[in-house]
Protein backbone atom coordinates (compact mmCIF):
# COMPACT_ATOMS: atom_id res chain seq x y z
CA UNK A 1 0.00 0.00 0.00
CA UNK A 2 3.17 2.04 0.64
CA UNK A 3 3.92 1.94 -3.27
CA UNK A 4 0.80 3.24 -4.00
CA UNK A 5 0.58 6.08 -1.92
CA UNK A 6 4.50 7.74 -2.89
CA UNK A 7 3.26 6.46 -6.20
CA UNK A 8 0.56 8.82 -6.00
CA UNK A 9 1.98 11.47 -4.36
CA UNK A 10 4.55 11.41 -7.16
CA UNK A 11 1.90 11.89 -9.35
CA UNK A 12 0.26 15.25 -8.05
CA UNK A 13 3.44 16.72 -7.51
CA UNK A 14 4.53 16.40 -10.95
CA UNK A 15 1.51 17.69 -12.28
CA UNK A 16 0.74 14.32 -14.14
CA UNK A 17 -2.65 13.55 -14.95
CA UNK A 18 -4.11 10.32 -13.55
CA UNK A 19 -6.39 9.67 -16.43
CA UNK A 20 -3.56 10.15 -18.66
CA UNK A 21 -6.50 10.63 -21.52
CA UNK A 22 -4.78 13.66 -23.35
CA UNK A 23 -3.65 13.24 -26.77
CA UNK A 24 -0.11 14.29 -27.57
CA UNK A 25 0.10 17.81 -29.35
CA UNK A 26 2.14 15.89 -31.79
CA UNK A 27 1.06 13.01 -34.81
CA UNK A 28 3.66 10.27 -34.97
CA UNK A 29 1.98 9.02 -37.86
CA UNK A 30 2.44 10.59 -41.71
CA UNK A 31 -0.88 12.22 -40.98
CA UNK A 32 -3.07 10.35 -43.88
CA UNK A 33 -5.40 8.81 -41.23
CA UNK A 34 -6.91 12.47 -40.95
CA UNK A 35 -7.71 11.96 -44.86
CA UNK A 36 -11.56 10.18 -45.57
CA UNK A 37 -11.12 6.37 -45.86
CA UNK A 38 -7.50 6.02 -45.08
CA UNK A 39 -8.04 4.31 -41.66
CA UNK A 40 -6.14 1.14 -41.72
CA UNK A 41 -8.54 -1.92 -40.89
CA UNK A 42 -6.00 -4.63 -41.05
CA UNK A 43 -3.70 -3.11 -38.79
CA UNK A 44 -3.74 -4.48 -35.05
CA UNK A 45 -0.98 -2.57 -32.18
CA UNK A 46 0.37 -5.48 -30.11
CA UNK A 47 0.77 -3.95 -27.14
CA UNK A 48 -0.16 -0.88 -27.68
CA UNK A 49 0.16 0.66 -24.04
CA UNK A 50 4.25 0.18 -24.85
CA UNK A 51 4.50 2.78 -26.84
CA UNK A 52 4.96 6.39 -25.36
CA UNK A 53 1.76 7.44 -26.57
CA UNK A 54 -0.33 4.43 -25.81
CA UNK A 55 -3.33 4.78 -28.18
CA UNK A 56 -2.63 8.35 -29.96
CA UNK A 57 0.29 7.23 -31.53
CA UNK A 58 -1.93 3.85 -32.92
CA UNK A 59 -4.23 6.22 -34.09
CA UNK A 60 -1.96 8.73 -35.65
CA UNK A 61 -0.74 5.87 -38.08
CA UNK A 62 -4.28 4.86 -38.96
CA UNK A 63 -4.89 1.41 -37.20
CA UNK A 64 -8.06 -0.01 -37.14
CA UNK A 65 -7.11 -2.26 -33.79
CA UNK A 66 -5.44 -1.99 -30.67
CA UNK A 67 -4.51 -4.35 -27.41
CA UNK A 68 -4.42 -3.58 -24.12
CA UNK A 69 -3.28 -6.33 -21.64
CA UNK A 70 -5.19 -5.75 -17.87
CA UNK A 71 -4.77 -6.63 -14.70
CA UNK A 72 -6.98 -6.57 -11.28
CA UNK A 73 -5.21 -6.22 -8.20
CA UNK A 74 -6.98 -7.69 -5.14
CA UNK A 75 -7.98 -4.75 -2.36
CA UNK A 76 -6.72 -2.14 -4.90
CA UNK A 77 -10.99 -1.33 -5.45
CA UNK A 78 -12.46 -1.91 -8.92
CA UNK A 79 -9.44 -0.49 -11.36
CA UNK A 80 -7.91 -2.60 -14.00
CA UNK A 81 -4.44 -1.85 -14.72
CA UNK A 82 -3.01 -1.80 -17.51
CA UNK A 83 0.86 -3.67 -18.04
CA UNK A 84 2.53 -6.55 -19.67
CA UNK A 85 4.31 -8.23 -16.73
CA UNK A 86 2.83 -7.21 -12.92
CA UNK A 87 6.16 -5.55 -11.50
CA UNK A 88 5.17 -2.70 -14.85
CA UNK A 89 1.63 -2.16 -13.13
CA UNK A 90 1.56 1.91 -11.92
CA UNK A 91 -1.50 3.34 -10.71
CA UNK A 92 -1.93 5.81 -13.56
CA UNK A 93 -1.79 3.33 -16.57
CA UNK A 94 -5.53 2.35 -16.42
CA UNK A 95 -7.81 0.65 -18.94
CA UNK A 96 -10.10 4.06 -18.27
CA UNK A 97 -7.20 6.24 -18.33
CA UNK A 98 -5.63 4.83 -21.32
CA UNK A 99 -8.14 3.15 -23.50
CA UNK A 100 -12.13 3.65 -22.40
CA UNK A 101 -11.66 7.19 -21.46
CA UNK A 102 -9.46 8.86 -24.69
CA UNK A 103 -11.42 6.52 -26.96
CA UNK A 104 -14.78 8.50 -25.67
CA UNK A 105 -13.94 11.62 -26.17
CA UNK A 106 -12.70 10.92 -29.24
CA UNK A 107 -16.32 9.65 -30.31
CA UNK A 108 -17.68 12.75 -28.83
CA UNK A 109 -15.51 14.98 -30.96
CA UNK A 110 -15.69 13.35 -34.23
CA UNK A 111 -19.41 12.81 -34.73
CA UNK A 112 -19.69 9.55 -33.57
CA UNK A 113 -16.54 7.56 -34.52
CA UNK A 114 -13.07 7.21 -33.45
CA UNK A 115 -11.40 8.84 -37.02
CA UNK A 116 -13.25 12.44 -38.31
CA UNK A 117 -15.36 11.53 -41.39
CA UNK A 118 -15.07 7.66 -41.16
CA UNK A 119 -17.81 5.76 -40.21
CA UNK A 120 -15.04 2.60 -39.46
CA UNK A 121 -15.12 0.83 -36.09
CA UNK A 122 -11.93 0.09 -34.04
CA UNK A 123 -11.11 -2.51 -31.95
CA UNK A 124 -9.97 -2.67 -28.72
CA UNK A 125 -8.52 -6.26 -27.97
CA UNK A 126 -7.91 -6.78 -23.70
CA UNK A 127 -5.97 -9.19 -22.88
CA UNK A 128 -7.02 -10.31 -19.38
CA UNK A 129 -4.39 -11.45 -17.41
CA UNK A 130 -5.76 -12.05 -14.06
CA UNK A 131 -8.51 -14.49 -13.22
CA UNK A 132 -11.22 -14.47 -16.02
CA UNK A 133 -14.54 -14.21 -14.27
CA UNK A 134 -13.16 -11.91 -11.25
CA UNK A 135 -11.40 -9.77 -14.28
CA UNK A 136 -14.78 -9.98 -16.59
CA UNK A 137 -16.81 -8.43 -13.76
CA UNK A 138 -14.87 -5.66 -13.12
CA UNK A 139 -14.53 -4.70 -16.99
CA UNK A 140 -18.34 -5.10 -17.07
CA UNK A 141 -18.77 -2.49 -14.40
CA UNK A 142 -16.36 -0.62 -16.78
CA UNK A 143 -17.61 -0.84 -20.02
CA UNK A 144 -21.45 0.44 -18.48
CA UNK A 145 -20.57 3.60 -18.62
CA UNK A 146 -19.18 3.46 -22.44
CA UNK A 147 -22.14 2.05 -23.63
CA UNK A 148 -22.98 4.63 -26.11
CA UNK A 149 -19.81 4.16 -27.91
CA UNK A 150 -19.25 0.30 -28.04
CA UNK A 151 -20.96 -2.90 -29.86
CA UNK A 152 -23.48 -4.62 -27.53
CA UNK A 153 -25.39 -7.47 -27.90
CA UNK A 154 -28.94 -6.09 -26.22
CA UNK A 155 -31.48 -8.91 -25.99
CA UNK A 156 -29.59 -11.36 -27.55
CA UNK A 157 -29.08 -8.87 -31.14
CA UNK A 158 -25.89 -6.88 -31.99
CA UNK A 159 -25.78 -3.57 -31.79
CA UNK A 160 -22.80 -2.18 -33.42
CA UNK A 161 -20.82 1.01 -32.15
CA UNK A 162 -17.94 2.97 -32.98
CA UNK A 163 -15.42 0.78 -30.96
CA UNK A 164 -15.78 -3.33 -30.22
CA UNK A 165 -14.53 -4.71 -27.31
CA UNK A 166 -12.84 -8.19 -27.73
CA UNK A 167 -11.70 -10.31 -24.59
CA UNK A 168 -8.73 -12.25 -25.33
CA UNK A 169 -6.11 -14.28 -22.61
CA UNK A 170 -8.44 -15.46 -19.32
CA UNK A 171 -11.74 -15.61 -21.30
CA UNK A 172 -14.92 -16.51 -19.39
CA UNK A 173 -16.57 -17.99 -22.47
CA UNK A 174 -19.46 -19.82 -20.55
CA UNK A 175 -20.22 -16.51 -18.65
CA UNK A 176 -20.28 -14.42 -21.57
CA UNK A 177 -22.22 -17.25 -23.75
CA UNK A 178 -25.35 -17.44 -21.51
CA UNK A 179 -25.69 -13.12 -21.43
CA UNK A 180 -28.25 -11.87 -23.49
CA UNK A 181 -26.90 -8.31 -22.74
CA UNK A 182 -23.04 -7.73 -23.07
CA UNK A 183 -20.39 -4.85 -24.55
CA UNK A 184 -17.69 -7.72 -25.08
CA UNK A 185 -16.55 -10.29 -27.42
CA UNK A 186 -14.85 -13.57 -26.99
CA UNK A 187 -11.67 -14.01 -28.71
CA UNK A 188 -11.60 -17.85 -30.11
CA UNK A 189 -8.77 -19.79 -30.61
CA UNK A 190 -7.94 -22.34 -33.57
CA UNK A 191 -9.65 -25.13 -32.02
CA UNK A 192 -12.43 -22.70 -32.29
CA UNK A 193 -12.42 -22.38 -36.05
CA UNK A 194 -15.69 -24.63 -36.39
CA UNK A 195 -17.39 -23.93 -33.30
CA UNK A 196 -21.18 -23.59 -32.91
CA UNK A 197 -20.61 -20.34 -31.40
CA UNK A 198 -22.32 -17.30 -33.02
CA UNK A 199 -19.71 -14.63 -34.55
CA UNK A 200 -21.97 -12.03 -32.11
CA UNK A 201 -20.06 -13.88 -29.38
CA UNK A 202 -16.94 -14.91 -31.00
CA UNK A 203 -15.84 -12.94 -34.02
CA UNK A 204 -12.31 -13.23 -34.08
CA UNK A 205 -10.33 -16.14 -34.29
CA UNK A 206 -6.72 -15.14 -33.16
CA UNK A 207 -3.88 -17.93 -32.57
CA UNK A 208 0.10 -17.73 -32.19
CA UNK A 209 1.50 -18.17 -35.89
CA UNK A 210 4.20 -20.60 -35.01
CA UNK A 211 1.49 -23.21 -33.86
CA UNK A 212 0.23 -23.70 -36.88
CA UNK A 213 2.87 -23.04 -39.31
CA UNK A 214 6.77 -23.30 -39.57
CA UNK A 215 7.19 -20.35 -42.36
CA UNK A 216 9.41 -17.67 -41.30
CA UNK A 217 9.41 -15.70 -44.76
CA UNK A 218 12.49 -17.01 -45.75
CA UNK A 219 12.30 -17.96 -49.41
CA UNK A 220 8.67 -19.30 -51.38
CA UNK A 221 5.95 -19.84 -48.57
CA UNK A 222 5.64 -24.33 -49.13
CA UNK A 223 2.28 -24.45 -51.13
CA UNK A 224 0.84 -26.91 -48.40
CA UNK A 225 1.18 -24.59 -45.78
CA UNK A 226 -0.42 -22.04 -47.97
CA UNK A 227 -2.97 -24.18 -48.82
CA UNK A 228 -3.55 -24.63 -45.06
CA UNK A 229 -4.01 -20.84 -44.23
CA UNK A 230 -6.24 -20.34 -47.22
CA UNK A 231 -8.47 -23.22 -46.01
CA UNK A 232 -7.91 -21.94 -42.04
CA UNK A 233 -9.06 -18.15 -43.16
CA UNK A 234 -12.03 -19.32 -45.20
CA UNK A 235 -13.43 -21.61 -42.97
CA UNK A 236 -13.60 -18.71 -40.15
CA UNK A 237 -14.83 -16.38 -42.91
CA UNK A 238 -18.11 -18.66 -43.46
CA UNK A 239 -18.70 -18.28 -40.37
CA UNK A 240 -18.35 -14.53 -40.14
CA UNK A 241 -15.28 -14.49 -37.98
CA UNK A 242 -12.09 -12.21 -38.46
CA UNK A 243 -8.14 -14.16 -38.20
CA UNK A 244 -5.87 -13.09 -36.36
CA UNK A 245 -2.32 -14.45 -35.97
CA UNK A 246 0.45 -13.36 -33.19
CA UNK A 247 3.95 -13.69 -32.87
CA UNK A 248 4.62 -13.41 -36.77
CA UNK A 249 8.09 -12.17 -37.77
CA UNK A 250 8.27 -8.78 -36.80
CA UNK A 251 11.82 -7.68 -37.40
CA UNK A 252 11.85 -5.17 -40.39
CA UNK A 253 12.83 -6.54 -43.45
CA UNK A 254 11.87 -9.21 -46.20
CA UNK A 255 11.27 -11.90 -44.17
CA UNK A 256 8.57 -10.22 -42.80
CA UNK A 257 7.44 -8.73 -45.81
CA UNK A 258 6.77 -11.70 -47.48
CA UNK A 259 4.35 -12.85 -44.29
CA UNK A 260 2.35 -10.45 -44.44
CA UNK A 261 1.85 -10.41 -47.74
CA UNK A 262 0.80 -13.74 -47.59
CA UNK A 263 -1.27 -13.05 -44.72
CA UNK A 264 -2.88 -10.26 -46.93
CA UNK A 265 -3.21 -12.48 -49.98
CA UNK A 266 -5.25 -15.44 -47.93
CA UNK A 267 -7.61 -12.53 -46.57
CA UNK A 268 -6.19 -12.63 -42.87
CA UNK A 269 -8.44 -9.51 -40.97
CA UNK A 270 -5.51 -8.19 -38.67
CA UNK A 271 -1.86 -8.17 -39.08
CA UNK A 272 0.36 -7.97 -35.82
CA UNK A 273 2.99 -5.66 -35.26
CA UNK A 274 4.90 -3.34 -32.59
CA UNK A 275 6.37 -1.72 -35.65
CA UNK A 276 3.32 1.10 -35.97
CA UNK A 277 4.99 2.92 -38.42
CA UNK A 278 6.19 0.01 -40.32
CA UNK A 279 3.28 -1.47 -40.89
CA UNK A 280 1.47 1.71 -41.79
CA UNK A 281 3.74 1.73 -44.72
CA UNK A 282 3.76 -1.65 -45.64
CA UNK A 283 -0.37 -1.49 -45.46
CA UNK A 284 -0.37 2.20 -47.67
CA UNK A 285 2.05 0.98 -50.90
CA UNK A 286 0.92 -2.31 -50.82
CA UNK A 287 -2.92 -1.95 -51.18
CA UNK A 288 -5.82 0.63 -50.50
CA UNK A 289 -7.18 0.33 -46.86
Amino acid sequence: MRFWLIMGALITALGLSACGSSEPEKSTGTGAAQDAGLVLRRAHAHNDYEHEHPLFDALSHGFGSVEADVWILTGLGNELYVAHDFVDIRPDRTLRALYLAPLAQRVADNGGWVYPDQAVPVQLLIDIKTDAEATYAVIESQLDAYRDMLSCVVDGELKPGAVTVVLSGNRPYETMQAQDNRCAFHDGRSSDIDSEAPASLMPLISENWNTLFDWQGEGGMPEAERASLIDYVTRAHVASRRVRFWSTPDEAGAARDAVWSALLDAGVDHLNTDDLAGLETFLRAREAP
